[in-house]
């Protein structure tokens, strides 16, 4: 079963940046799209960005122009300039998998990295 691990969260000034990485121990190759999710207390989760292996990337409104998410052969990150106190949250990586093209897709989370950001 894939492993996905998140890191790279921690606390930053309002208008400060951060960077997340998030790590699927089988690689990924096998990977139909990565995204990142958000939760705060009492919310619930929500996408912020997602990256398909085409390349494709989308953004919720809230993070479009502050937000960049990428790829390289092992790690999807996530850029977060210009942070404001409502991105304070709990910050998970989904990374959706094909093992095969009979196989369906298998979704597999991470343990969740916390931004908090102070106004």
């Amino acid at each position: 079963q894939a492993q996905v691990v998140e890191s790279g969260g921690g606390l930053v000034q309002a208008g400060g940046s951060l960077r997340l990485s998030c790590v699927n121990s089988r690689g990924l190759r096998s990977m139909v799209a990565v995204g990142w999710h958000r939760q705060a207390p009492g919310n619930e989760r929500e996408l912020v960005a997602r990256i398909d292996s085409g390349g494709t990337t989308n953004y919720a409104d809230s993070v479009k122009g502050r937000f960049t998410i990428s790829r390289d052969a092992n790690t999807v990150y996530l850029q977060m300039n210009s942070l404001k106190s409502e991105d304070t949250s709990v910050y998970y990586c989904a990374v959706d998998v094909k093992a095969s093209i009979e196989a369906p897709i298998r979704r597999y989370w991470g343990q969740g990295t916390q931004v908090t950001v102070s106004s």
